[in-house]
């Protein structure tokens, strides 16, 4: 993995610089993507055996804050594809050849994400039904729907896609191809936050699929636990972390002609670079102390991490609004600027409150872990 910090050490500049350039836009970086796929970022959470590198929970936070850094929505979107894959081969969660095949393809520089969220049911971890259908016909899948905030799309290769059987209205998913004949992208995504993750309207019409590629999970001995989204915290955590960054070598440059020095020898200045450090060291210390405790639970005991795991993104997320408040008010008026950084830090990390679990779940769960349902 040093390869690839590396090349972020050496690429910083432009990646960044690009990364804004498509934000003001609202276009995808797509050819940051085809840098990392070159790099093999697609390749950090495959295994070893399918020629991946095979990181740890641990190892791939700390690249998605790293890369979050430089570029939030690249990261962002990155995280999903080297989530999905990590949680996938953590679990061997799929039966038959379909995750070897995943597998093989990331290692090759393949881009995969779950397709799940639809409008009328909301956000899927809040329980709502897909209206995408699957029809079994002649041994084929055929599948109709929509999938709106497919993070990724303009690049995507494969998808995860939620669908509801229509002869037994039993849930499912399927293993999508994005190459196939009725599969289309429709360019919906106009948020002013994370305006560059592509995260557009996957539309499927009568979209042709093998028997085989609807995902059977394997039995598990306890429910699968969801570590792998700690990429989200992550992520806001390294958006946070160039906010400081950025306000803290503002405050050691700016000098007014009213100050012999830099306003960094201001009282007021001075307590809020302290207050942004000691909010960046406590969302380390919980992001990376949930990761680290989850890493060495066994699967059963993962069960009762989900407490854990919301109170780390709460944390990380509120923890990086406030940082990003007192870099704006450490930088003044010139922080609104477009061409000023901080308003996109801004911008982008009020989006990490509606990345799951939304902050009203993860305190309801907390409650009913003292309190009882």
């Amino acid at each position: 993995m040093k390869q690839l910090y590396d090349w972020l050490d050496q690429n910083e500049n432009k990646l960044r610089e690009r990364g804004f350039y498509h934000d003001r836009e609202g276009t995808f970086p797509t050819e940051t993507f085809d840098e990392l796929r070159e790099q093999g970022f697609t390749r950090l959470t495959v295994p070893e055996q399918y020629g991946g590198m095979g990181a740890s929970l641990t190892e791939f936070l700390r690249m998605q804050q790293r890369l979050a850094a430089v570029d939030g929505a690249s990261a962002l979107s990155l995280g999903w594809h080297n989530g999905l894959v990590y949680h996938i081969a953590a679990y061997d969660l799929w039966e038959g050849e379909l995750s070897g095949f995943l597998f093989k393809e990331a290692a090759s520089g393949a881009l995969f994400n779950a397709a799940s969220t639809e409008r009328a049911s909301g956000s899927p971890t809040r329980g709502g039904m897909p209206e995408t259908k699957a029809v079994l016909r002649n041994g084929s899948w055929f599948v109709n729907g929509r999938k709106a905030f497919t993070t990724m799309l303009p690049v995507l290769d494969y998808a995860q896609v939620s669908a509801v059987i229509e002869e037994t209205g039993e849930h499912a998913y399927f293993f999508v191809p994005l190459n196939l004949p009725g599969v289309r992208m429709e360019e919906t995504w106009n948020s002013a936050a994370m305006r560059s993750t592509g995260s557009h309207d996957l539309v499927l019409q009568n979209v042709e699929l093998p028997g085989g590629n609807r995902i059977q999970m394997k039995p598990q001995p306890a429910e699968p636990g969801t570590g792998w989204l700690l990429h989200i915290p992550a992520c806001y955590l390294g958006i946070a972390e160039a906010a400081f960054h950025y306000a803290a070598d503002f405050s050691l440059t700016y000098s007014p002609n009213s100050l012999e020095g830099t306003i960094s020898t201001v009282p007021h200045v001075r307590q809020k670079v302290g207050e942004m450090s000691l909010l960046l060291k406590e969302s380390e210390a919980v992001l990376y102390y949930t990761a680290e405790k989850w890493e060495k639970a066994s699967k059963e005991e993962r069960v009762n991490f989900a407490g854990d795991l919301a109170a780390a993104k709460h944390t990380v997320i509120n923890n990086g609004l406030q940082i990003v408040d007192l870099a704006m008010r450490t930088a003044g008026a010139r922080s609104l600027e477009e061409d000023n950084p901080l308003q996109r830090y801004h911008r982008d990390m009020r989006a990490g409150l509606h990345n799951p679990p939304m902050d009203d779940a993860v305190i309801e769960k907390l409650a009913s872990d003292v309190l009882g349902k």
